[in-house]
């Protein structure tokens, strides 16, 4: 049987990043797009907003794991909410959910979804400004993140 299922791109970072990072964010959203994956974020605003009007903008669909309770609290670009009333703890499901994830800018949270990412042995790829530790591999462009994203897919 054919899998018709498409990758599954995450997208993690910043509630309030720079001009850049808006930047590089919208430009890896409609990245993603245009190979045809689906762009999975936490559905809000700052680089996950931005990343998702990339995407749509270029045709894709975005999933937005949710914090809350309500699907109408997702950005207005994302066409998959899924209200999960966790909290942080919905970090964990974009973790599980993405196949590679590509971070721009972020703090304590996007440090969580990283951390979590490398622990199940996901691919993770960080652009500059974002969170330098140990295990994610760095990008230099927005363009290169998601070429090393999928790349590493096991397609």
């Amino acid at each position: 049987m054919l899998d018709k299922r498409k990758p599954m791109i995450g997208v993690i970072g910043a509630s309030q990043p720079s001009a850049e990072g808006l930047r590089m964010a919208e430009v890896v959203g409609r990245e993603i797009a245009s190979r045809g994956a689906v762009l999975v974020c936490g559905g809000l605003g700052g680089v996950m907003e931005a990343a998702s009007k990339g995407a749509v903008e270029a045709g894709g669909d975005v999933m937005g794991i949710l914090p809350g309770p309500d699907k109408a609290s997702a950005n207005p670009y994302v066409t998959l909410p899924v209200p999960t009333n966790m909290g942080h703890a919905r970090n964990v499901i974009i973790a599980h959910t993405a196949e590679a994830l590509i971070a721009v800018e972020g703090e304590y949270g996007t440090l969580s979804e990283i951390a979590i990412s490398l622990k199940l042995g996901k691919p993770v790829f960080v652009l500059l400004g974002g969170p330098q530790i140990v295990g994610p591999v760095p990008a230099d462009s927005a363009e290169s993140a998601v070429t090393l994203a999928f790349g590493s897919l096991k397609l």
